[in-house]
Formats: structure tokens, C-alpha cells, sequence
């Protein structure tokens, strides 16, 4: 005869299998049938910022050794540039061009790909420099939101943040205007925008949670709210408007901010994520030492994110 507590331990393990049954369901709706989790490479220091052109090729960086690296819709890999300003989050504009959180100047950099020179966009706010540049979305006007927190590198020579709290900011398209649009957030960090460019999406990962704030016509945010319980490093969006979180493996939510699942990845921490490859169909995932790939059901919502 089982006792009470055989019943409960029971009970738990049904209730955990129903819990996954339904997580592996909710998936199968945004992974192509039978998609599995494939390394692709291997032997980085630290992996991060992947973001794709317009033919699908895959740029991420290996930050500590201050390179960004290329995958190519053939399967090659290659160093693009190096050294590459210790880059973080990266995303490709409408015009082809590489933006780069370049957390070794706390700057924000375009590179010319075709000639990979640097331009600086910005380094500095109220005349004191930025934290640190982190992660980055181009709206479809040309805009640039970048989230702007602090953690501490071995290779900057200060020890305390410039700003005073970590923030989000907005580089008007033509370069000219930088702006604060969120200060009331404990330390952002991924950070994406739906392809009609009428939402930001900003995870707080101190706090564990990420929000959605509607995009006002001159830049500015509005209307903030919760989207999900869950913070991120870096995120993506599909075209459905299912959301990717990164963290512990991958973390997926549909449009609603309802977690769909997560897809496991076999490194201590993901970093980030990116759609990319001919068809923008598979999701390419910067974690630790490693970069990985799965097949997916809807593309890429965004150009080069």
C-alpha cells in the first residue's frame, strides 16, 4: 500500500510529465518537425551579438578574444575583423551595415563591411561616457535603441559606471540626436522591436522580467508593461511574433508574453539569438563556448536581428 507521501511524489512526477508533454507540444508550434540542436562550431572564449545580412550569412562575436566572427549560408567560418572593439550585441541596418556595441570604448560603432572601417556613432551622454554599450535594434525608420548597462571588464581601466543608472537610449537615424527613453529599469540588457516598429521589447535581466513599450512617432516610449516574468541576455523575434529569450538555454513566448518552452542548449549560459541562412528559417544561438543552430517554422521578423 502507498503511503500519502508515495501518492505526492506521485502526483509531482505526473504533473512534471504533463508540464513537459505540453512545453515539448507548445514548441513543435514554432520549431520545424523533428528539429533538434546543432552545434555548428566550437572552441570560443565566450560567444555573443550573432546578427545576419541580407543573405543570410551570421556575423557573432568571440569577445574576449576581441573578434567577430562570420558563418556563411555554405557553412563556412571565418574571422571578420579583429580586433573587433571587444563587440557585444550587433545588428545589421537597411543599408547593410554592421552596428556593434563596442563594449572595449563604450561606444556604439557601424562598420563598413565591404571596406571594414569603423565609424563612431556614439560614446558619450550628457558629457560623460556611456557604460557600455550592450545590445541593439534598428527600427525601420533607421533609429537605433540600445540598452546601456554595467558589468565590470578586465580590460577597462575604470571601476565605476559613468552614468549614473543603466539605461535606454535612442540614435536618431541621421545620427544627430541621442536620447534617454527608459531610465526607471534596474539593468537592461537584450533588447528587440517588432518589424512594424511599433514595439520595443527590453529585458530587465536584474530584474528578471521583460517589458514592451509602444514607439511614439518622435522616438520616444510609451505605455510600459509587463510582457513576460523572465529576463534575457539577448533576444529575437519571428515573424509570428513569438519571442526568444536567452539565458538558461533558450526561452520561448508567443505574442501574448505565454511561455511556450525552452529549447535546451548544452553550455552554461546562452547569450543570445539570431534568425538567419537562406531562408531566415533557423535560429542561430551564441551560447558560452559554442555557436548552435535549430530549424524553426516562421522566419526572422526583423532584418539582420
Amino acid at each position: 500500500m502507498k503511503t500519502s507521501l508515495d501518492l505526492l511524489v506521485l502526483l509531482s512526477l505526473s504533473l512534471a510529465a504533463i508540464t513537459r508533454a505540453e512545453t515539448n507540444d507548445s514548441l513543435a508550434r514554432v520549431l520545424a518537425p523533428e528539429a533538434t540542436v546543432q552545434k555548428l562550431a566550437g572552441g570560443f572564449k565566450f560567444t555573443e551579438g550573432p546578427t545576419s545580412d541580407a543573405s543570410g550569412n551570421v556575423y557573432f562575436t568571440d569577445q574576449p578574444n576581441d573578434r567577430i566572427m562570420k558563418w556563411s549560408v555554405d557553412g563556412q567560418l571565418t574571422t571578420f575583423l579583429q580586433p573587433a572593439g571587444r563587440a557585444n550585441g550587433m545588428c545589421f541596418d537597411r543599408q547593410g551595415r554592421l552596428i556593434a556595441c563596442a563594449d572595449e570604448t563604450n561606444a556604439l560603432w557601424r562598420i563598413d563591411v565591404d571596406r571594414r572601417t569603423v565609424t563612431v556613432l556614439a560614446w558619450q551622454y550628457e558629457g560623460r561616457p556611456l557604460n557600455g554599450p550592450n545590445d541593439v535594434w534598428v527600427a525601420p525608420n533607421g533609429d537605433l535603441y540600445f540598452t546601456d548597462p554595467y558589468y565590470q571588464r578586465p580590460w577597462w581601466k575604470h571601476k565605476e559606471p559613468p552614468q549614473r543608472g543603466q539605461h535606454v537610449y535612442r540614435l536618431s537615424a541621421d545620427g544627430q540626436r541621442l536620447t534617454r527613453v527608459a531610465d526607471d529599469l534596474q539593468q537592461p540588457n537584450g533588447i528587440t522591436g517588432s518589424p512594424d516598429g511599433k514595439t520595443l521589447y527590453v529585458a530587465d535581466i536584474r530584474a528578471g522580467r521583460t517589458y514592451a513599450y509602444d514607439i511614439q512617432p518622435d522616438g520616444s516610449l510609451t505605455n510600459k508593461r509587463l510582457f513576460c516574468e523572465a529576463g534575457s541576455d539577448g533576444m529575437t523575434i519571428d515573424a509570428a511574433g513569438n519571442l526568444y529569450l536567452t539565458g538558461r538555454g533558450v526561452l520561448v513566448f508567443d505574442r501574448t508574453g505565454k511561455r511556450l518552452g525552452t529549447i535546451e542548449v548544452p553550455e552554461n549560459w546562452t547569450a543570445n539569438v539570431a534568425f538567419g541562412g537562406p531562408d531566415r528559417r533557423t535560429l542561430f544561438i551564441t551560447a558560452s563556448t559554442g555557436l548552435y543552430s535549430i530549424r524553426t517554422r516562421f522566419p526572422g521578423a526583423n532584418p539582420g536581428k
